[in-house]
């Protein structure tokens, strides 16, 4: 049981933007320009593909919010392209998109924690940098994530140290939307050795839940009612931590859903209940105001 609840298989291709079989697209209020592999790291030991990332912005439009995107995939698989239709879904409302890759684990274990978490970091960095020359406002930047996308944007929201490395803070994030995170990584469990060996420290150090104080930025936590087990569980004891600590924090759950739906149904339509939550969230936290329902 514990092995099905972090086990994340590759999204399936219904998430591309258009295709057959895909449900009825959300009303077009923009076109979208599409800007892909970009470089976030240029330096000599940067990856070719996995320090790269896409952007998708509303054309025409100036002084938007900007959500940045992390990819599920049990920190082992996954990548960008596969997440194209949450770009072209977000901008389409106003909202500019950016969807990153970062450095996977593989079986030679060549990368692990925390790796990942600095990419995130320098990732972010680097939209807080660059977006405004794509009409964005670096100061209404939103994070989100799938799963282990989820954990990764909520560690980054929790502990400040891989922002303070980019000469940035937790200021910097305007809102937080984990989709089925992980919230607490348990040592000795097999599925999480690769990714984060077995010293308790190192797993304690990597769960968001280890570093909520009083400072962070707003939180919607999501989770499918049919998600993976625990996985409600977590998300409902991570919200009351935040809450309890004086954050702004919602737990969601989106019914009708499972680990895999909640993502797939968000990108394909803005009046999907996961996204919807997501266009308020967004608006409420930021001067943005959202195209008519």
């Amino acid at each position: 049981m514990i092995r099905l609840l972090f086990f994340v298989a590759l999204i399936p291709a219904a998430l591309a933007p258009t295709g057959a079989g895909a449900a009825e697209p959300a009303k077009k209020t923009f076109e979208v320009e599409t800007k892909t592999d970009v470089a976030y790291r240029t330096d000599k030991d940067a990856d070719p593909v996995k320090h790269k990332l896409d952007i998708y912005t509303p054309k025409g439009q100036k002084d938007f919010p900007v959500l940045m995107f992390v990819h599920g995939g049990a920190w082992k698989s996954g990548n960008k392209g596969m997440y194209a239709a949450i770009g072209h879904t977000f901008a389409k409302q106003g909202i500019g998109t950016v969807v990153i890759n970062y450095r996977l684990t593989d079986q030679k274990n060549e990368v692990k924690h925390p790796d990942h978490i600095k990419d995130v970091a320098a990732a972010f960095a680097w939209v807080h940098a660059n977006i405004g020359k794509y009409g964005g406002r670096n100061d209404r930047i939103f994070i989100s994530g799938h799963s282990a996308g989820g954990h990764l944007v909520a560690l980054l929201a929790t502990d400040e140290r891989y922002l303070k490395e980019h000469k940035l803070g937790l200021k910097d994030i305007r809102g937080v939307m984990p989709l089925s995170g992980v919230y607490e990584i348990i040592p000795n469990i097999v599925v999480f050795d690769s990714q984060f060996g077995k010293d308790k420290e190192v797993c304690k150090a990597a769960s968001p839940l280890t570093h909520v104080k009083d400072n962070h930025p707003p939180f919607l936590i999501c989770y499918a009612d049919k998600d993976f087990p625990t996985i409600d569980k977590m998300s409902e004891t991570f919200c009351k931590k935040l809450c309890d600590s004086k954050c702004e924090a919602q737990a969601l759950k989106i019914d009708g859903r499972n680990h895999f739906t909640i993502i797939i149904q968000l990108a394909l339509s803005a009046a999907d209940p996961c996204t919807d939550a997501m266009l308020d969230f967004i608006a409420k936290h930021s001067e943005w105001k959202r195209p008519a329902k």
